[in-house]
């Protein structure tokens, strides 16, 4: 089984120097607030999301996020805020990622490279950017006493990744630290320094707040293109026939059938992204006619489509899937298949959800399922 990973946002800081009377967290940024963009961007690799909100302010964190992410009262720290959030954490995330609030646009590829190193045999991992401006070290009077080889110095970012039981117990130090890798390395342990990126930024500064809103917005040398895809099944009359839905395997549920392995939410996102960048459908891509796609994998045709759309010279703004169905249950397994899908396109933003049609229709009846799905790609001006 996948390592699976919870995601800690602590996100307490003031807004004070962004000129906010609220929260940090809780600023606007292209319309939604910074949280709700960490959040988005941590959803697809994590298994469970735990924010630690400013006291008094939970309730609307929590109506901002939905309650598929746990929400607790904030320490007075940082420091504190991680501990509360650490008791909650579930055994069965194996690793756990800290990530700042105010590092809204920290994207998924980066959470999965911090992941992959964990995986790899790493105990603690953090992003880190090049300084490119000389460093001095000065005394209280401000006399510089050394300067540093800036070859050797890193900035560092989040999210920063740790296996749980390191961080539970380097969390057990009275220590109060700006970020949770100087607990670790006090206790003598490898810290790992990864690439990290421009978008994961720290937001202070109202011109931060400019350069992240220029992240967001498309510049007019960019194209928008839009796509949608639906795709639909019956369930199999051989009970054997193994269930496949957004990139998962469902025990003890009967499949579909189909020439490949009927993934309806899979092949609903192919189509929306061949839509989008005028490269046909599903069909036309990897049709009944290729011996190649029989049996294939949903995950493996959501790979091939994402190389066929780079070529086509369009990258995946993100991705959104309506499941419709009267079973399998998709609520216990959403972080799971937006993770798996979002893995078999690069790391891309996408959402899950699922609805029924109350007893209509041949889903409502119970003989199969449909999924419907939409793309948004952008393209560079050539």
């Amino acid at each position: 089984m996948t390592d699976l990973v919870a995601v800690i946002i602590p996100a307490g800081g003031s807004g004070e120097r962004l000129g906010a009377k609220i929260p940090k967290a809780l600023v606007q940024l292209a319309g939604k607030t910074l949280i709700e963009h960490a959040v988005a961007n941590m959803a697809p690799i994590a298994n469970q999301i735990i924010v630690a909100a400013p006291a008094g302010y939970e309730e609307q964190f929590q109506n901002l996020l939905g309650s598929e992410v746990i929400v607790v009262t904030g320490g007075l720290t940082r420091t504190l805020s991680v501990k509360k959030a650490l008791a909650l954490v579930e055994k069965e995330n194996n690793f756990i990622l800290v990530h700042d609030a105010a590092r809204a646009l920290a994207s998924t590829d980066l959470a999965m490279r911090v992941i992959d190193s964990l995986r790899a045999g790493e105990k603690a991992v953090i992003p880190g950017m090049p300084v490119v401006d000389t460093i001095k070290r000065v005394d209280a009077d401000n006399y510089v006493t050394k300067t540093p080889t800036r070859s050797k110095l890193r900035q560092i970012q989040t999210p920063q990744g740790f296996t749980r039981k390191l961080l539970q117990k380097a969390h057990t130090s009275p220590d109060d630290v700006t970020d949770d890798a100087g607990l670790v390395e006090d206790r003598g342990v490898d810290v790992k320094v990864i690439a990290g990126e421009e978008r994961a930024l720290k937001i202070t500064t109202m011109s931060d707040l400019a350069i992240a809103q220029s992240w967001l917005l498309t510049s007019v040398d960019n194209q928008i293109r839009t796509g949608i895809g639906t795709d639909a099944h019956a369930f199999s009359k051989d009970s054997s026939r193994a269930l496949w839905l957004a990139g998962l395997y469902w025990p003890n549920e009967i499949g579909v059938d189909g020439h490949s392995d009927g993934d309806v939410a899979a092949h609903a996102i192919c189509d929306a992204l061949l839509s989008a960048a005028s490269l046909g459908d599903l069909g036309s891509n990897f049709g009944t006619s290729d011996p190649k796609y029989a049996g294939a994998s949903g995950s493996q045709l959501l790979t091939e489509t994402l190389q066929r759309v780079k070529a086509a010279g369009f990258t995946i703004n993100n991705v959104s899937v309506q499941i419709v169905g009267n079973r399998p249950k998709i609520g216990p397994r959403r972080a799971e298949a937006i993770a798996a899908l979002s893995h078999a396109l690069g790391g891309a933003t996408v959402s899950v959800s699922a609805t029924t049609t109350d007893g209509l229709g041949f889903t409502g009846e119970g003989l199969g399922l449909s999924a419907i799905a939409s793309a948004l790609l952008l393209r560079s001006a050539r």
